[in-house]
């Protein structure tokens, strides 16, 4: 099974200060057909505009997870955790039994170009945490950088799920090869540039859903993709 969702196809909102594009349904977007992959709930590609960010508001039982791709974003939550996240940065709270929060664009005229990614946790009512790291772009530089796991392996954030999740930038011959275990779901949404996985020719927002043994990923043009190795 491989199914490609082209960029044009995700849901879109344009509120003003926020231009977001939703690979599955979410707020006023709904598609029975893409409610989300396994646990994978929400991949969000937010632009917040100068000065602008979302209020605080409330969350429950759910892994958020922000990965920057350009500009900074500002977090405050009820947990007292204050921290701005910039490229290369990975966010990971774990919303539990209750958690409010709020994210900023602070620039006076950078628009925070971020991913915003929700997956669904294998526990519930659980106390709300966070967690913070840096992965830089030479670690992931033609290869898969693992960046959120369940155990939290290769120094990646950890998450509630029997998830993993990598990041990779791959350009000109640059490739690599993922093995993906039997009655698993691989999803990979490219974050910007394009790419080749399995032979088909991804470009930026696109996404491909795959349950092959393999994941091949080269001819790179420029690209930033994540991976998600997901059960069903």
């Amino acid at each position: 099974m491989e199914q490609i969702r082209r960029s044009g196809e995700r849901g879109h909102a344009n509120h003003g200060w926020l231009d977001s594009y939703h690979s599955f349904s979410f707020a006023d977007y709904h598609d029975p057909k893409h409610m989300g992959y396994g646990p994978l709930r929400v991949i969000n590609e937010d632009r917040v505009q100068p000065g602008q960010g979302f209020g605080t508001h409330g969350h429950r039982d759910m892994e958020i997870i922000s990965y920057v791709l350009e500009g900074a974003l500002a977090h405050q939550d009820s947990m007292g955790t204050g921290s701005t996240i910039v490229p290369g940065d990975v966010q990971r709270m774990s919303a539990g039994n209750g958690v409010r929060h709020s994210e900023f664009n602070h620039e006076k005229s950078k628009v925070t170009h971020f991913l915003q990614i929700w997956i669904e946790p294998s526990v519930s009512g659980i106390p709300p945490s966070y967690e913070q790291k840096h992965f830089a772009a030479e670690d992931k530089r033609g290869r898969l950088r693992l960046i959120a796991s369940a155990d939290g392996s290769e120094d990646s954030v950890t998450i509630h799920q029997d998830a993993r999740v990598y990041a990779g930038l791959f350009d000109d011959d640059e490739r690599a090869r993922y093995s993906l275990a039997q009655g698993r779901l691989g999803y990979v949404h490219v974050a910007r540039g394009a790419v080749e996985v399995n032979g088909k020719k991804l470009g930026a927002g696109d996404a491909l859903k795959t349950d092959a043994a393999q994941i091949h990923i080269e001819r790179g043009e420029r690209a930033e993709i994540l991976l998600f190795d997901l059960p069903q």
